[in-house]
């Protein structure tokens, strides 16, 4: 018997309140989000789940640990060591709290999300604890997992103080504590820079191959994690792929033409000298940055995790004020931003409620709420939760919400998180097409392939400090890390 057998599996959230529970498709048929999976997985496999955005990724993944199964409609049955925790669509106890945390471990996508608590020891502890394993005991396994992901030089740090990569394996290590049988990870490489990512895989398969743990991985790239893989299950298919030369073929001229149209444009943004940081007797987060976006431009920012991309976002928008230089904003009357955690936009009990909630501020009717749905790919969720969506599904709905307002300034912190191949191309498409209305978009990316094919200006931040801005071509041309994936393939027509 195979280590995860799921056999017919459907799944489908409960309606919103008020709201029907059926699909378009009968009277009597559930709006499944999981439809009619059949997959095995054995024991000490790494497993690849690939799928377009919304095909129930996250849903699948959680339907694999008890504490973690969404609330709904199911179908099917589904089996771990071979113990239940679904059987001919009714939920069963498989397995106690108690074995389910020491057996089946899980990291989220959201690194912050995860961590609760202070500093890297208390974290990687915190499980421990909650299981009653003696201190000895407690504090050998910690011992352990700090060495094998050599994070002994800052086990003692606040977690507040380490980078995006430092805290997804802080949270890898401190479920690896636990010494579970399964791991699961939903996308736990989407807000990690190219070199943070591959270090993370790298241990990851470690994990994997020294340990002997089982690893179920669910990814929109499986390109990044093909050398380790010894098993893709595909949800459903990605659809036509485009190199990315054709890409950059297709939208270089009408970058070249965007350029010269915004060079006597002036400046959307000038920020000159400027010094931030949190706290008074805190490091400088910012060190004398200097930076100029030009109006009708698409500018992205990249760099490490933690070297002050989303602070420089904020600065420019004016939530932070900096501490020496200056911000000029010539676009401050008609911004909008999209923080990196897109459920900060939510406040609503569904999806179309979220899309009509600024729409007497801002001045859109009902036509522009039925548009943003359609064009975003959201009608049919309309009556869902946001937080019932999936990841890539909320950062859509935060985008359309953002582009209602009409704004000539956007920034997008992260925009393609959570996105599959086909939606990130969309999202290049709409991004391109605001810079030709002659919108400014600045954007901060770890995803190169994005910027590549949306960017006409990049520039690159190391420890606080602006290390270049070029032309994209020129930057990803001469630069000798950040290069999009040989791999990779955007999908849909760009």
């Amino acid at each position: 018997m195979a280590f995860i057998e799921v056999e017919g599996y459907f799944f489908a959230y409960p309606p919103a309140e008020g709201r029907p529970s059926r699909s378009r498709a009968g009277a009597d048929e559930p709006a499944w989000v999981v439809r009619d999976v059949d997959f095995q997985v054995e024991e000490g496999d790494f497993c690849v789940v690939v799928g377009s955005t919304g095909c129930g990724k996250t849903t699948l993944l959680r339907s694999l640990k008890p504490e973690l199964s969404p609330v709904g409609t199911r179908a099917g049955s589904v089996r771990v060591a071979d113990r239940s925790l679904v059987e001919d669509g009714e939920v069963v106890r498989g397995f106690t709290p108690l074995e389910s945390a020491s057996s089946i471990g899980y990291v989220m996508q959201d690194p912050g999300a995860q961590i609760v608590c202070d500093t890297v020891w208390h974290e990687l502890a915190f499980g421990l604890e909650n299981l009653g394993i003696p201190q000895d005991e407690m504090r050998r396994r910690v011992a352990e997992v700090a060495h094998f992901f050599g994070i002994e030089p800052w086990v003692r740090s606040d977690v507040e103080s380490l980078s995006g990569g430092q805290q997804q394996l802080v949270n890898l290590a401190a479920v690896l504590a636990l010494r579970p049988q399964l791991l699961l990870l939903d996308e736990p490489t989407a807000q990690l820079d190219p070199n943070a990512l591959k270090r993370f895989l790298f241990m990851l398969a470690r994990v994997n191959r020294e340990l002997g743990i089982t690893v179920v991985m669910a990814t929109h790239a499986p390109e990044d994690v093909s050398a380790y893989a010894t098993r893709v299950i595909e949800l459903q298919p990605l659809g036509a792929a485009a190199s990315r030369e054709e890409a950059e073929a297709k939208v270089a001229p009408r970058r070249r033409a965007r350029r010269e149209e915004s060079a006597s444009a002036g400046a959307a943004i000038e920020v000159r000298d400027a010094f931030v940081r949190y706290d008074r007797q805190a490091p400088w987060v910012l060190r004398g940055m200097d930076l100029r976006v030009r109006r009708g431009s698409v500018h992205a920012l990249v760099g490490g995790n933690g070297c002050g991309k989303s602070t420089l976002l904020k600065l420019m928008a004016g939530i932070l004020r900096p501490q020496r230089g200056s911000v000029k904003n010539a676009l401050a009357g008609s911004q909008a931003l999209m923080p990196q955690d897109p459920k900060a936009l939510f406040v609503c009990d569904s999806v179309a409620e979220e899309l009509h909630e600024w729409s007497a501020r801002c001045g859109y009717g009902e036509d522009d709420e039925a548009e943003a749905l359609r064009r975003f790919g959201l009608a049919k969720h309309a009556a869902q939760h946001p937080y019932d969506l999936s990841g890539g599904q909320q950062q859509k709905l935060a985008f359309a919400k953002l582009l209602l307002t009409g704004a000539r300034l956007l920034f997008l912190d992260e925009p393609t998180k959570g996105l599959d191949p086909a939606s990130c191309a969309d999202a290049s498409r709409i991004v391109r097409a605001l810079a030709d209305e002659g919108r400014t978009v600045v954007i901060v990316t770890h995803d190169l392939d994005f910027a590549l094919v949306t960017a006409d200006d990049v520039s690159m931040l190391f420890d606080g400090e602006m290390a270049c801005t070029e032309d994209a071509e020129e930057f990803f041309a001469n630069n000798l890390v950040y290069r999009p994936n040989a791999q990779a393939h955007l999908f849909g027509e760009v």
